[in-house]
């Protein structure tokens, strides 16, 4: 009896020793991570504990992803408590976008532990910092939605602290694997380079030629409003398209015509292109905004999540006015997307560039507050965005970049573009002040570069955020080498985040090589493109 005393006594203390052991190195991975406490809390108890940064990472996305499911359930069965329709209206925002949070770090995940291969695409580190990006940013939007609608109280306990947390530490995490490739990068490509091409390296040569070509293109589908298309409405024919069986590029050709219908394409309807026959002729237009009982996420002309989203010669429009608040004519977080020679009309929130990597070349953009607003990364080139008149005693603002967490790698980058002042508010520049943007989140970020800004901007150029020091000397605004009568910097904010950027190599991180493609992106391909500024 005494022997089996001893032999249990020293399996007590095996034990011990083991889980002490393992709550020490749980601890000490923990430690490096933005919330070090949720870290151990949810972590601890997962055994064997990891042995190195990679097993860390796997074991802190899979957690994160646990927890985020576990929030979508809940998010679901909370549908019955709904009594009003502005409840209503912010928990349907809401369960999409914790849907795409599980998406988003599914897919994560799934690079993670496959050796960089996804769906047969090589995959990066530049890709998962991405896909984390985006779902940190869903979940905020959740909050925010409710916010627009006045019902945060009711939205309160879907609202998962938890969940966000997590996400920054994987993102903080997986940073480190992001700040190492750059490096290796940067020594074997350099920063520079003087290949041209209207496009990102992402664009296979059969979406450039789709994009570029001024003949009519290879259809697979035809929408027309006089009937002599397969379907009447776009989104008839976008849901069409969710059902085929393939996955390659699925053309749909929207012939003139106003239609006047709200759009949606979801993340299970990827590589889907719209081509219309030029902004001036074809238009999708809507007028629901947040006045009217919508969340700002919710009023979109166009909602597009499906990832390799493309769209040639359209214009979106949100009919709803100045005075109707928040009003977005397009909003997208579809990853690796192109809009080419489209227009986006709306007065508040007008483009919404939510999350994911997005480009946008020789588009039209037009607007009065926070127009260009969300926490993609994105880059405006060769576009035209025009200010339009506000309402009597309001101010215009350009962009309102949403990055919220350091290692996120969002911003917005204007670049090679003009901004001036449409029709409307020419007669009145001098009574109406413009600004260049607005911190709406604590790391907003926001380049202007080789652009030309007129005389409608105001020599301050960036405004503060409800007349406080909010993000001021976190967030990090630059201009680099513009023209035109506003250019000049010697009357700007004297903010700790704003540069007058002067060395090429730091406005680099903003081109659609850093930015949006990101130094992991850059294998021979041979494909033209400017990957310099």
């Amino acid at each position: 009896m005494a022997s089996h005393n001893k032999i249990l006594f020293f399996s007590i203390t095996l034990f011990s020793i083991l889980s002490n052991v393992s709550s020490n190195s749980i601890n000490k991975w923990c430690k490096t991570t933005p919330h070090p406490k949720i870290c151990i809390y949810f972590m601890s108890p997962i055994k064997p504990p990891p042995q190195n940064r990679p097993e860390f990472r796997k074991m802190a996305i899979r957690t994160a992803l646990q927890k985020a499911t576990e929030a979508q359930t809940y998010a679901t069965r909370f549908g019955p408590s709904c009594k009003t329709t502005r409840q209503r209206a912010a928990w349907t925002d809401c369960l999409k976008l914790y849907n795409d949070v599980v998406f988003q770090l599914n897919r994560t995940l799934q690079c993670v532990i496959s050796d960089g291969t996804i769906r047969h695409r090589r995959c990066t580190d530049f890709d998962a910092q991405t896909w984390l990006s985006s779902a940190l940013t869903d979940i905020d939007l959740c909050v925010s939605g409710a916010a627009d609608l006045n019902v945060t109280d009711f939205i309160a306990p879907i609202k998962c602290q938890n969940v966000s947390k997590m996400i920054s530490n994987c993102l903080a995490v997986n940073g480190r694997f992001l700040e190492e490739e750059a490096k290796k990068s940067e020594t074997k490509i350099g920063v520079e380079d003087d290949r041209d091409g209207p496009f990102p390296m992402w664009v296979s040569d059969g979406d450039r030629k789709l994009l570029q070509s001024s003949a009519r293109v290879r259809a697979n589908l035809v929408v027309a409003k006089d009937g002599s298309g397969k379907f009447r409405t776009v989104q008839a024919a976008i849901d069409a398209a969710a059902r085929r069986r393939g996955r390659g590029r699925f053309v749909i050709y929207v012939k003139r015509g106003v239609y006047r219908e709200n759009i949606e394409v979801g993340n299970d309807n990827g590589n889907l292109m719209l081509v219309g026959d030029g902004m001036r002729f074809t238009v999708i237009t809507s007028g629901r905004s947040v006045a009217a009982g919508f969340t700002t996420f919710s009023s979109a002309t166009a909602g597009i999540q499906g990832p390799g989203f493309m769209a040639r010669g359209i214009r979106f429009v949100n009919t709803a006015g100045p005075r109707m608040g928040q009003a977005v004519a397009l909003r997208s977080s579809s990853d690796l997307s192109v809009f080419h020679r489209c227009s986006f009309e709306g007065y508040q929130d007008t483009l919404m560039v939510l999350s994911q990597r997005q480009f946008y070349k020789q588009c039209y953009v037009y607007g009065t507050i926070d127009f260009i607003f969300g926490n993609a990364a994105v880059v405006l080139q060769n576009c035209l965005i025009y200010v339009r008149r506000p309402l009597k005693g309001q101010v215009n603002v350009i962009t309102a970049q949403g990055r919220e967490d350091p290692f996120q790698n969002s911003g917005i980058s204007i670049h090679n573009s003009q901004i001036r002042a449409a029709a409307d508010l020419r007669p009145m520049v001098g009574s109406v002040k413009t600004y260049l943007g607005r911190p709406w989140k604590k790391y907003s970020r926001t380049v202007i570069m080789r652009s030309y800004i007129d005389s409608l901007v105001s020599p301050a150029g960036w405004l503060a955020w409800q007349s406080s020091k909010f993000a001021q000397a976190t967030l990090y605004y630059g201009e680099y080498r513009n023209i035109g009568p506003r250019a000049f910097t010697r009357y700007r904010v004297r903010w700790p985040g704003f540069h007058v950027i002067k060395s090429p190599n730091v406005a680099s991180k903003f081109t659609v090589q850093r930015l949006i493609a990101g130094q992991t992106w850059l294998p021979a391909t041979g494909v033209p493109f400017k990957l310099g500024v």
